[in-house]
């Protein structure tokens, strides 16, 4: 059985595990340099630390001081299953099982958020609107604020299922082209909609909560869908 893995690591963890994922790594499985994962990310040393540190405990990975940090053969593996789950999955079966699953957590997120859950929410929501932010950083504190909803659902098996969604989709976007190397504009439309949404279950609205999720999933993938190439 997987230990449990601290709550505030858990977007950080997503962002590693799709970043490993797509990475060429030697026959060694040394990792990068933190500096050049974290900046790859869009998260501090302190943030990748804290992930790497889980990694460890959970025996996914070795450190040599003065060597580096080594995936071992049971992550190396469990990286190579996400990337060939996230191959098979095309763009319009992720879209529709984020919305089979998404707007359900919402709605139970509206019946069973604590303060504590709310707060962590609008923290992610005002993280993301900091100004001077790397798309990757924005795609960090997005992927905090879902999950943080999820959590907010109270139920270990669906959010379990949430983040293994996470980490298909962020594998699968990992080299989708970016409008820009700055973060979303303060007027892109994903900021109202994560609004609507929290304040709906700030509310214990669950059918407007999982209203507004569904349009927000829906208006991410048609994003996504126009960004792609012909």
């Amino acid at each position: 059985m997987e230990p449990d893995r601290p709550q505030d690591s858990a977007p950080v963890l997503t962002l590693l595990q799709a970043y490993l994922a797509t990475l060429a790594l030697p026959a060694s499985g040394r990792l990068p340099p933190e500096r050049q994962m974290a900046g790859a990310l869009g998260v501090s040393r302190a943030e990748l630390r804290k992930a790497l540190a889980v990694l460890e405990a959970e025996g996914q990975l070795w450190r040599h001081v003065g060597k580096g940090t080594f995936l071992g053969p049971r992550p190396m593996a469990a990286i190579q299953d996400a990337a060939q789950r996230a191959q098979a999955v095309t763009e319009a079966d992720l879209r529709g099982a984020r919305l089979a699953l998404e707007p359900q957590l919402a709605a139970l997120a509206a019946r069973h958020a604590t303060p504590a859950h709310l707060a962590e929410m609008r923290q992610a929501m005002a993280a993301s609107r900091q100004p001077g932010l790397s798309w990757r950083a924005y795609e960090g504190q997005d992927a905090r604020l879902h999950r943080a909803i999820a959590l907010a659902a109270g139920n270990p098996l669906l959010l379990h299922l949430f983040d293994e969604l996470a980490t298909i989709r962020r594998v699968q976007t990992w080299n989708r082209a970016r409008p820009q190397a700055q973060g979303p504009s303060p007027d892109h439309p994903s900021f109202p909609e994560h609004e609507a949404i929290v304040a709906a279950i700030a509310a214990a609205a669950p059918d407007e909560a999982a209203a507004r999720m569904t349009e927000h999933v829906a208006a991410v993938h048609r994003l996504i869908a126009g960004a792609a190439p012909n």
